[in-house]
């Protein structure tokens, strides 16, 4: 049995803490945390790291990424093979742990064997979360197709056919959730409303009928999940949010009613304001269309404010990135764009302890506690002050833990 790591010399940044403190040291036994204590720890046979009065903290949690998009215009992914695809998802995980992300929950496209890949460590990566594919109906967002197709060819061989379903009515769509149910996902997305990078679909569109949507909802819960929706209007938000959807996805254009029926039904949103930044400034470059990007202007437009509107109602708000193929690299970027409008210990529980909250693990990640896994950061610096030394792909964090085992070590090791 491997020896437990004692972590000395630090200031411990717990989400449950304004900012860090100083006296503290960590016991880490296996893939758990063992004891966090004020005053100094006496441990025979232990290793210990001195941190040299750095910063430990939390892992990250990002609560919406997509492994398998590894294009920024996605209907490139029709000429990608499952096999490229899954390539280039494990360079993408690689990237998300390297920048601190220990936990990603995936919001569609990335399947059970995925997810063992990492788990068996045949591949490095965060801990994850998965949707499998995604569920829209026709010339929804989930529906990519050319208006000139009336399908596609099968997922192997065709990398966006792999990314997502789609369906029509309550039979067809139980019929799908029960079979991501049945495909190990964690959750289940469905969309309901229009989108930024689909290709037929007004932003302002709904999608799913109530009825559908409740049926989404039914499945899911019967097998012990829950359902997150793709939603940018208050419309769309409130539609789902009746229906029993636990998180709602972007909602940019949210309004003052539909916050407050968020707030009074527990869900949580997850905003991606990073995505629409990133597409901005760079999409077109990678083939994004002029169309998408004219949506894109507009969602961009409501994004902060969606952030003050939950914030005044109580919502609660996750990490979340969304970010497409080369977009990814501004994973990271999401908290200083965040603390425009929020305080940076806001942030930091967002991409924390809501994290856990929302992937259903509170107590267990996003903290530093007796019992929780053992997913910790060292931070050259107070994140709390400096928000820009949780980015720079991981440049300012000298080592990640992962489940007891360093990811990342740049510091000395004594017995």
């Amino acid at each position: 049995m491997t020896a437990p790591i004692l972590f000395r010399n630090l200031k411990l940044l717990d989400p449950a803490f304004d900012e860090p403190r100083e006296g503290y040291e960590v016991v880490v036994e296996g893939d758990r945390i063992r004891e966090v204590s004020d005053t100094p720890v006496t441990l025979k046979d232990a290793e210990i790291i001195d941190c040299g009065g750095r910063v430990l903290m939390p892992g990250l949690i990002d609560c919406h990424v997509h492994s398998m998009h590894s294009e920024v215009y996605t209907r490139k992914l029709e000429d990608i093979p499952l096999t490229l695809a899954a390539a280039r998802a494990a360079g993408r995980l690689r990237g998300m742990i390297d920048r601190g992300f220990t936990t990603v929950r995936d919001a569609g496209g990335t399947d059970w064997g995925m997810k063992t890949a990492v788990e068996q460590g045949l591949i490095p990566g965060p801990r994850l979360f998965i949707a499998g594919r995604s569920i829209g109906p026709t010339g929804g967002h989930s529906d990519g197709r050319p208006r000139t197709s009336d399908g596609w060819n099968c997922p192997c061989c065709n990398g966006f056919a792999f990314l997502r379903v789609v369906v029509d009515g309550e039979d067809a769509l139980r019929k799908a959730v029960r079979e991501q149910m049945r495909q190990g996902s964690d959750h289940v997305k469905i969309m309901v409303s229009g989108g930024v990078a689909s290709p037929h679909d007004p932003l302002d569109s709904l999608q799913f009928s109530l009825g559908e949507i409740e049926t989404a909802v039914e499945e899911a819960e019967n097998f012990g999940r829950y359902v997150l929706a793709h939603a940018y209007s208050a419309e769309a938000i409130t539609r789902a949010v009746t229906a029993g959807v636990r998180t709602i996805e972007h909602g940019n254009l949210i309004d003052a009613p539909a916050a407050k029926l968020m707030a009074e039904r527990g869900a949580y949103m997850v905003p991606n304001l990073v995505a629409y930044v990133a597409m901005k400034e760079r999409a077109a470059g990678y083939g994004m269309p002029a169309d998408m990007l004219a949506k894109n202007e507009v969602v961009l437009e409501g994004g902060y404010r969606s952030l003050e509107l939950c914030r005044e109602a109580g919502v609660k708000v996750a990490y979340g990135t969304d970010l497409l193929g080369e977009l990814i690299e501004d994973q990271s970027r999401e908290f200083s764009i965040r603390a425009e409008v929020m305080p940076p210990i806001e942030v930091i529980r967002a991409a924390t302890t809501i994290g856990a909250e929302v992937i259903r693990r509170p107590g267990q990640l996003g903290t530093v506690a007796p019992g929780a896994w053992a997913d910790l950061l060292l931070v050259d610096g107070d994140p709390t002050r400096d928000i820009t030394l949780l980015e720079g792909q991981g440049r300012h964090m000298p080592a990640i833990m992962k489940g007891g085992a360093f990811h990342k070590m740049h510091l000395g090791r004594a017995a």
